[in-house]
């Protein structure tokens, strides 16, 4: 009984030796919140609101502007007096750091896009108007100007080499309070978010909530790893997906809008698709990898040089992952610089030079005027379970097409099961190009039953391949 009693006791001190042990190697975080916490500052904004301001971004054009200038003037101002009974403030507040000691400090695009007034809270309870410097809105990083000097900064880390489980703080304003410290770890890195081609997010599961945006995340070393810029949510609170911009990306833009106020990015004229297993292996590829090639844009530099279907495996001398990893590549390479582009092209490993552009703007390169799609002639039916019909020539020549079958409606497999949908149009069917909708008959007779494929489609004025699987009697 003893001798048992003993054991017990022994086994308990263990335990509390084995706790308090981990215990101790948990990170203390006390001292780099006191280091750091005096240049991270609470931003404010105001924002007169009109209803020419709410106008959806589809709308908002100097002529919608006028016209309802015109109309608020007549029905609501005719003395002049330059107001308006739907005017009203509106305020936001956001995180930010100072990055420099003279007063330039870094915060979102989206806590001062569209302010008329900035205000900075510094930790010693001085409150400054800044004015904007540049901002860029695809990387989501603002920089702004105080008049002070001798203000504290903090360290620059680096974010290429961050893995995920590695310890990380964030301080910020989260719901206007102060200083506010959290803590978490490292959970993903090189995410990709829709509509953020150009920046390879550091997911953590720290606690990021509104008015953290903006605010600096820092490794234990007490270095700035990354910018504090989104959560993902379903109430509008934090749900344990937070998400920074990296410090090596944010500091190449930092410092083109501290010289330039703007930012240029490379960009080769090309719109990119993820593979997934069955794209790759319609590729003959061994396994989903790189960035497949689904539209080369006819004004971009990869005009002649690039081809749909490509698979490109390297970039500079890189190893493309997958497609999110690509446009951060290009985005930093220096402008007017030729690369060694590493591709995949009908099967085979083959190498391109290809000369790197400025990205333009959107509307550069947005996709052509889609009017006039209506088909023309009679749809051919109960070809891979579509009915097809003929492209009008209007529709061919914006999209740049020579040829093609637009989808009238998908009316069995493999069609159903690859994806396809009514208004798509077939430009392409197992790397031969579709020439009208009869053609796509001659095509899919010779496709033997269980092979997968590439089918090239035109949706929504942009390219994508999808993956169809022949089935026996697909063609009847």
């Amino acid at each position: 009984m003893l001798k048992r009693t003993l054991q017990a006791v022994l086994l308990v001190c263990v335990c509390l030796f084995a706790g308090s042990a981990y215990a101790r190697d948990l990170p203390q975080f006390t001292g780099l919140v006191k280091e750091n916490s005096p240049a991270v500052v609470n931003i404010s904004t105001k924002q007169k609101l009109s209803p020419q301001k709410m106008l959806p971004k589809e709308f908002n054009s100097p002529e919608a502007e006028e016209f309802f200038d015109e109309l608020m003037k007549r029905f609501f101002d005719p003395e002049g007096n330059g107001s308006s009974p739907f005017d009203f403030d509106s305020n936001s507040r956001g995180s930010g750091f100072i990055y420099s000691a003279d007063g330039y400090i870094v915060t979102n695009h989206h806590v001062v896009s569209g302010a008329d007034e900035i205000k900075v809270k510094l930790s010693d309870g001085r409150e400054l108007t800044a004015k904007i410097v540049g901002s860029d809105e695809r990387t989501d990083i603002a920089l702004l100007k105080v008049e002070a000097s001798g203000l504290p900064i903090l360290k620059m880390g680096a974010s290429e080499n961050l893995e995920v489980g590695e310890w990380v703080l964030a301080i910020g304003s989260p719901f206007g309070f102060d200083h506010s410290a959290t803590a978490g770890i490292v959970s993903a890195t090189g995410r990709s978010l829709p509509a953020e081609n150009y920046v390879p997010f550091i997911q953590t599961d720290v606690a990021i909530n509104p008015g953290n945006s903006g605010g600096p995340l820092f490794n234990l070393d007490g270095e700035v790893i990354g910018i504090n810029s989104q959560i993902y949510s379903r109430s509008g609170g934090f749900m344990g997906v937070s998400f920074a911009i990296p410090i090596d990306i944010a500091l190449d833009v930092i410092n083109q809008l501290k010289s330039n106020g703007s930012v240029s990015r490379g960009w080769i004229g090309v719109y990119i698709q993820e593979l997934d297993a069955d794209l790759a292996q319609s590729f003959n590829m061994f396994k989903p990898e790189g960035a497949l090639v689904a539209q080369v844009i006819p004004t971009g530099p990869a005009i002649n040089v690039l081809r749909q279907g490509d698979v490109i495996l390297e970039f500079d001398g890189i190893s493309v992952a997958d497609a999110s990893a690509l446009p951060p590549l290009v985005g930093k390479t220096p402008l007017g610089k030729a690369v060694n582009v590493s591709i995949l092209r009908d099967g085979e490993r083959q190498n391109v030079i290809l000369k790197v552009a400025a990205l333009p703007n959107e509307r550069e390169v947005s996709s052509a005027d889609e009017s006039g799609q209506s088909p023309i002639q009679a749809p051919v039916a109960g070809v891979l379970g579509m009915k097809l019909a003929p492209v009008d020539q209007a529709s061919l020549q914006a999209l740049n097409l020579k040829g093609g079958a637009r989808v009238e409606a998908v009316i069995g497999e493999p069609a159903r099961k690859t994806g396809i949908i009514e208004g798509d149009i077939i430009s392409e069917i197992d790397g031969q190009p579709v020439a009208s909708a009869e053609s796509v008959q001659t095509i899919a007779a010779g496709l033997k039953a269980g092979k997968t494929v590439a089918v090239l489609v035109q949706r929504d004025g942009s390219a994508r391949f999808l993956a169809m699987k022949i089935e026996a009697n697909a063609t009847e």
